[in-house]
């Protein structure tokens, strides 16, 4: 059977009536450029293993959005379906669930799409509250790591892909235990430093490779294929 199995034989009639009549974009060309867009994204993680992007958006005409958003949910899980088909013949790895959203972009013609995608790790905190909910005070910082915020305070954490790491990251290219940040007061306030813990991949401060660094106000770092912010909180 067909790419999209029988959500495809559902709407096929349907399809190639308003396909003849102009042109319309038809679901499996979705799946298809996916497809492209994992071979055209994927980073290498080492001999034969590659990780692809996870996050995608999908960019309509206004017609095409009006027609395909109304089955976005069961077409969202067949294209994963394929996706994750796709990628087991290819040595592919995800760093997180698939997730597919869709809009509308009204410059664009009946039968023309885009595509963005990203990388995007699940993020878990084995201490129990949401980071977010943590207070923090004037001059803190926090590390933001896809939207959550682990504020730096006095103390130290690891990061890493095994369930061990304070900060759990399910990004195939990290080690599992990839990193430690440290935070130590001083009397002018504090400072935070990060220390590769012999990870396979590395840290990455400012894409400069380093074994420990002091980290500032917007700093970027990355472990793997994850990309962390460290920033002062909103209104601080």
């Amino acid at each position: 059977m067909g790419v999209l199995g029988s959500l495809e034989r559902g709407l096929q009639s349907a399809v190639d009536w308003v396909f003849r009549h102009g042109g319309v974009v038809e679901i499996p060309e979705i799946t298809q450029r996916l497809q492209k867009e994992l071979d055209a994204e994927a980073q290498a993680l080492g001999r034969d293993r590659w990780v692809v992007p996870n996050d995608f958006r999908i960019h309509l005409s206004k017609a095409d959005y009006a027609r395909l958003f109304p089955l976005s949910k069961t077409m969202t899980a067949e294209i994963s379906q394929e996706l994750r088909r796709y990628a087991a013949e290819r040595s592919y790895t995800f760093p997180g669930s698939i997730t597919i959203d869709y809009d509308e972009r009204p410059d664009l013609p009946t039968g023309r799409f885009a595509v963005a995608s990203r990388h995007v790790a699940t993020v878990a905190d084995p201490s129990g509250a949401p980071s977010d909910d943590r207070p923090t005070s004037q001059g803190d910082l926090v590390l933001e790591v896809n939207g959550i915020r682990h504020p730096l305070v006095p103390g130290s954490f690891t990061i890493g892909r095994g369930h061990d790491a304070n900060v759990t990251i399910s990004d195939p290219g990290m080690s599992r235990s990839h990193a430690e940040i440290v935070v130590n007061p001083t009397s002018e306030g504090r400072t935070v430093h990060i220390i590769d813990l012999e990870s396979r991949n590395g840290v990455y401060v400012n894409d400069q490779r380093v074994n420990k660094a002091e980290l500032h106000d917007g700093d970027r770092v990355t472990l793997g294929s994850t990309h962390l912010l460290v920033r002062a909180p909103a209104g601080h």
